[in-house]
């Protein structure tokens, strides 16, 4: 899926550059939109995310209230014997990161998921030289409740993984139009390791 959130991309291409969340209304505020990434029916709304409209992780009124999470969860739930993997691309921080988001713990098939994450970010390098760390979301990067890479994981798609793309903040999210198609390029060497190491290993 190219784009996930298309009422919040359109927006940042019309009105607001920096746009992050969808575009629902909200009765209450006029604050609008909903952080898609943490809306999701896991832990949803705990630590890292927040129940106030105006804020930028706003888990929203309830689980799935957002039409484009609804749509893809119930996509997820239909395909679900058939999909072996589930990757979400965000940006920046240059992390390939795995369950858990919401909790320090281990996953039951840690090795295996380690293993495609350590191969991948090695694969990555081998284009341009750019380092990725990769590990536990909760770790990693931060706690956050209601993500869709732990809702994929809990909901039985065993290898999920999250990239956070360039950069470590010097542009951060103004990356360089000429540095977009190095981005691609690197990322897709990155999935596609992804794709063989879990097929060799963890069929």
């Amino acid at each position: 899926m190219p784009v996930f959130n298309v009422d919040g991309y359109h927006f940042s291409w019309t009105k607001d550059r920096f746009w992050r969340k969808t575009r629902s209304k909200n009765s209450k505020f006029h604050c609008r939109g909903v952080d898609a990434n943490r809306n999701w029916k896991v832990k949803w709304c705990e630590e890292g995310a927040s129940s106030h409209p105006c804020d930028e992780t706003y888990c929203g009124p309830y689980p799935e209230s957002e039409p484009e999470v609804k749509a893809v969860a119930n996509f997820l739930r239909k395909q679900r014997k058939r999909v072996k993997a589930y990757i979400s691309i965000h940006a920046y921080a240059q992390m390939l990161l795995y369950p858990y988001s919401y909790k320090y713990a281990t996953i039951p098939n840690f090795d295996c998921v380690e293993s495609a994450a350590h191969n991948a970010v090695l694969a990555l390098y081998s284009a341009y030289g750019v380092r990725y760390r990769y590990g536990p979301a909760s770790t990693t990067l931060y706690v956050s409740s209601g993500s869709s890479m732990d809702w994929a994981y809990k909901n039985g798609i065993p290898y999920a993984f999250a990239f956070e793309l360039r950069d470590t903040g010097y542009f951060g999210f103004l990356l360089p139009e000429t540095l977009i198609n190095p981005t691609c390029t690197e990322t897709t060497r990155a999935v596609k390791t992804i794709s063989t190491s879990l097929l060799k290993k963890c069929s």
